[in-house]
């Protein structure tokens, strides 16, 4: 399971580049998640997400 906590999401887009086929940013500029698939890219992602907003279970 993969979780962005949208309260607390910056929008810097980090998550999207590493791994854009798990996180997207959305209309609001927010990354939500595109694909519940834990994999290494979405685990990298979330070690360097910037406010530690990315759960991957």
């Amino acid at each position: 399971m993969i979780k962005v906590d949208q309260e607390k999401c910056i929008g810097c887009g980090l998550c999207a580049g590493l791994c854009p086929e798990t996180f997207q940013m959305n209309a609001d500029g927010k990354s939500i998640v595109i694909k519940d698939q834990v994999t290494d890219c979405a685990k990298d992602a979330a070690e360097q997400c910037p406010v530690s907003v990315i759960t991957v279970k």
